[in-house]
């Protein structure tokens, strides 16, 4: 799938949450593989945060990210609009120091995002793949998210409070399609009894019954609403017993648990890249959320790019035959066994390394070690099969590399091993030459990595 971006600016106005302040936020269009961006309009040279999870320094009732000495917070809502309909690209210009509340849901910010439409970009998304089960718990809390291996995202949540009216609810959302009708009106909440110790945090100066949900679930004397109706200078509402204060009714009967949903896959935006995989999320917070988040941008950063997908029982895109129809190559120097993946701008090819290869009995007898200029010829031809697919009739093209740079071995290959190749277009192909960029990969680790320069020949 390609990445996308938004086809036209859109704005939002209304107060923080926590500021009370009056913001203006504006979405623009962005380059390929630019991601979520903040601007903070109001400070001088308009300094930039991108939108990761290495950038959150506070979770007190919002995700708030802070480079340097600027801080954008409660982002969460906007990140889970954007990132459930699909935008890989936004640039978000604010003139203060957090996003507007609006009416305590993404409603607004999808409903936008519809009106303007989406653009869709030339470079592949670049997802990050669950291959194997993934927890992060939090002992304090009892807070847990669990991440399965699945063919696309989908989420569950199970919120648990102390409280006679939440005491158990459950959300779930199967297809990021079902955003926009299943989750995205849900609203912020808060209990009664919390108000008082955020207003003397100074936080909540722009909450009221418009932009939250508030649940009242501890006996209080009517004087006492009254007080904190005045604090947070709302009207004052006459209870009578437990239950939802708001103005509007529930959007369903289980909206805290869709909001918190929403407030999960706004935090997992920060990894930079959608995902693939069953999220599982018990008693979710911004803290956990964040600390998920931020475990799988360590492996991001530790590792350039994923190891490919690779599942034997499907067919190939090209099979053994195929490759020896476009390449010239023969025994004992056709280095690539199959094509499994192939996109506009990259291929993904299979070596299998055997204990037969004629090289080995040089290199070496007693600990066969394959050479690292096989591995990177064995890329290059893998390649060469991207660059032919450029042309009509590839069968009457050649491909000759003319250019390597940027080697690095990273693990030995032995017999036994499968390499797995992942070869991509770093420029585009101009007057018959590219530029790509090759990654060799067993299991999960990268054995070596290469960029090279390839040209393509008309055969005589």
């Amino acid at each position: 799938m390609k990445q996308v971006t938004i086809k036209a600016p859109f704005a939002v106005s209304g107060k923080g949450l926590h500021t009370g302040k009056l913001i203006n936020a504006e979405f623009l269009p962005a380059e390929p593989n630019t991601g979520y961006k903040f601007q903070r309009t109001d400070l001088e040279g308009e300094p930039t945060i991108d939108a990761l999870a290495e950038y959150v320094t506070s979770t007190n009732r919002g995700t708030v990210l802070k480079r340097n000495d600027v801080t954008v917070s409660t982002i969460e809502h906007a990140m889970a609009a954007l990132y459930a309909m699909g935008v890989d690209n936004c640039l978000v210009r604010i003139d203060g120091p957090e996003m507007p509340i609006l009416d305590g849901s993404a409603r607004i910010f999808v409903n936008h995002i519809n009106e303007v439409g989406l653009q869709e970009q030339e470079p592949e998304k670049d997802y990050y793949i669950v291959k194997q089960k993934i927890e992060v718990h939090d002992e304090a809390t009892g807070a847990t998210i669990i991440v399965l291996p699945d063919d696309e995202f989908s989420i569950d949540v199970m919120v648990s409070f102390d409280s006679p009216v939440l005491p158990n609810q459950f959300a779930s959302l199967e297809h990021l399609e079902d955003f926009p009708t299943a989750i995205a009106d849900s609203r912020t909440f808060v209990f009664v009894r919390e108000i008082e110790p955020l207003v003397k945090n100074n936080l909540i100066k722009g909450g009221d019954l418009d932009n939250a949900v508030v649940i009242y679930d501890s006996p209080m004397e009517q004087s006492e609403l009254d007080r904190l109706a005045d604090l947070m200078n709302v009207p004052h509402k006459n209870v009578s017993q437990f239950g939802f204060i708001q103005d509007k009714p529930l959007t369903s009967d289980n909206e805290p648990a869709r909001h918190k949903l929403m407030d999960v896959i706004g935090d997992i935006a920060l990894i930079g890249r959608p995902l693939k995989g069953k999220v599982i999320a018990t008693r979710p917070g911004h803290s956990i959320n964040t600390t998920f988040a931020k475990k799988i941008r360590k492996e991001i950063k530790r590792q350039d790019i994923q190891a490919p997908v690779y599942d034997p029982n499907r067919e190939p895109v090209m099979d053994n035959n195929r490759i020896r129809e476009l390449l010239p190559h023969r025994y004992p120097m056709q280095l690539v066994d199959k094509i499994i993946e192939k996109g506009t701008n990259y291929i993904v090819g299979v070596k299998n390394v055997t204990a037969n290869e004629p090289f080995f009995p040089g290199h070496f007898p007693q600990e066969p070690v394959m050479p690292g200029v096989l591995q990177i010829e064995a890329m290059a031809q893998t390649g060469g099969l991207l660059v032919l697919d450029s042309v009509d009739d590839p069968e009457r093209y050649s491909t000759y590399f003319m250019k390597i740079d940027n080697v690095k071995f990273r693990q030995k290959v032995v017999p036994g091993d499968t390499l797995i190749f992942h070869i991509s277009f770093m420029t585009e192909l101009r007057r018959g030459c590219a530029v790509m960029k090759g990654y060799a990969f067993v299991g999960e680790k990268v054995v070596s990595e290469c960029e090279f320069m390839a040209q393509i020949i008309k055969n005589k």
